[in-house]
């Protein structure tokens, strides 16, 4: 099917990195209009040169002035920078509860900073349906680096891998973050661990405890074993700035690291996967979903359950064989 004129400009424009097209784009992906869909197809060709980075870890362990001051030593680097912010859902519009960071609008007038914030709108993990489409709309633009910082919702932020290329865990002193760590099995996706606000008590042990646990990994998938940083006070500029760079580096590193070893293309056929898994689900399941809450069958459903007449299985496998014939 031929593209029209207004489709055409829609990818000159994001191609362009104009910021107004770009964002109406994400909005409508957040709101699953059709036409966001339609508009995904036609840019997929032309993603995947980003190095996409998660950061992720406790709410309040300091990742949004993290991720501002990591802003500021890529465009020094002269790279470009895209950012989203995956926030909690506000109960009364749906939207992002902290819209675009606040602190981060000092980077609202550079033409090579992009930041957004999406709402989680209840997804698991504290990971947005649209982060994988936004992600794609970023790349697109020509951002060199795009930052995923994700709510922080315990066990489930293990979800931040399959959209990341490299996974970077903040961890706060005296939050219980190291027992957090092992329960919400961090260890296993942390690329690279920040010991942030390093300059409270309890830091050393931490680090510490992370080192002893690291050093009991037998082997590390392309030798890389994530090195431990501490991060302090971000008023103490200097240290601050010098660890800052050393965090900056070790991105850099292990990027590096995945793309001489093959690892690269590992972890971007895995977030293929997890992409069609997706689209799956949403061009299969979500329009069964819809029918039958339209049509009141999932009341009917829920009734049975509820009166034991049936389970959750049978009940499922009848509403497949019907749908999927």
């Amino acid at each position: 099917m031929a593209e029209t004129s207004a489709e055409k400009e829609q990818l000159r424009k994001i191609r362009a990195g104009d910021v107004r097209t770009a964002s109406r784009l994400i909005r409508n992906l957040e709101d699953g209009l059709p036409e966001a869909k339609s508009s995904i197809k036609r840019i997929f060709p032309h993603t995947g040169s980003a190095h996409i980075l998660g950061v992720t870890g406790s709410p309040g362990a300091g990742k949004s002035t993290l991720v501002d001051a990591l802003i500021s030593s890529f465009r020094k680097k002269e790279k470009t920078v895209g950012v989203l912010a995956v926030d909690p859902t506000s109960p009364f519009t749906g939207g992002a509860i902290l819209g675009d960071r606040i602190r981060m609008q000092r980077h609202a007038e550079d033409p090579g900073v992009f930041v957004r914030s999406l709402a989680t709108r209840g997804a698991l993990g504290g990971l947005a349906k649209a982060v994988g489409d936004a992600v794609h709309v970023m790349d697109v633009m020509g951002k060199e680096i795009i930052m995923v910082e994700t709510v922080g919702t315990g066990q489930q932020e293990v979800e931040i891998i399959n959209h990341s290329h490299t996974v970077v865990v903040v961890l706060v002193p005296g939050m219980g973050d190291e027992i957090q760590a092992i329960k919400a099995g961090i260890m296993e996706i942390a690329d690279i661990f920040v010991i942030n606000k390093a300059d409270r008590d309890g830091a050393a042990q931490l680090a510490g405890e992370l080192t002893a646990m690291l050093s009991m990994v037998p082997e590390f998938p392309g030798g890389w074993q994530p090195p431990v940083i501490r991060i302090g006070n971000v008023f103490d500029t200097g240290p601050f700035g010098a660890s800052l760079e050393e965090l900056a580096s070790a991105i850099g590193d292990h990027h590096r690291r995945l793309v001489e070893t093959g690892l690269l293309g590992d972890r971007m056929r895995r977030k293929t996967m997890v992409e069609i898994h997706e689209a799956l689900r949403d061009a299969i399941l979500e329009p069964i979903l819809q029918d039958l809450i339209k049509s009141g069958e999932m009341e009917d459903l829920a009734g049975r359950l509820l009166r034991k007449e049936s389970d959750p299985y049978t009940l499922a496998e009848e509403v497949a064989r019907r749908y999927l014939k």
